[in-house]
């Protein structure tokens, strides 16, 4: 039977070489499943929950930070500034992020965009979080 192959790349290292039946990744405008056989795309990423189902059927589940995912031959690529397992964040350092995002100031459109950008992914650390 076919299968899939992940793989998350970060400018450190490979994060992840996992084969898989079925991966979800979170797009900057929602989410996409991917499974064997899926056309060939490439999409910009959001900050979010990548999901990898198992070829056992275990359900493992990461945090990315945005970036680009490519599909092309049964491989799903990701490139990634930072992926966590969903099982290592940190509820209490999340918060305090949250929390020191929400206090910056946001005298210009630069320092707003920040701002939301340091929030959007807090929140989305939180969502992770929650689901694992």
């Amino acid at each position: 039977m076919a299968q899939l192959k992940c793989v998350v790349v970060t400018p450190e290292s490979t994060a992840l070489d996992q084969e898989a039946k079925f991966v979800a990744v979170p797009l900057y405008d929602g989410e996409l499943g991917i499974g064997v056989g899926h056309s060939p795309m490439i999409g910009r990423l959001g900050f979010g929950e990548l999901r990898i189902v198992t070829t056992d059927g275990k359900t493992i589940r990461y945090y990315v930070d945005g970036g680009f995912v490519q599909v092309a031959d049964n491989t799903v690529s990701l490139l990634t500034q930072r992926c966590v397992l969903a099982e290592k964040l940190d509820k209490n350092s999340i918060d305090t992020a949250l929390s020191e995002a929400m206090k910056r100031p946001v005298h210009t459109d630069e320092l707003l965009e920040t701002r939301e950008k340091l929030v959007q992914q807090a929140r989305a650390q939180l969502a992770v979080l929650r689901r694992s």
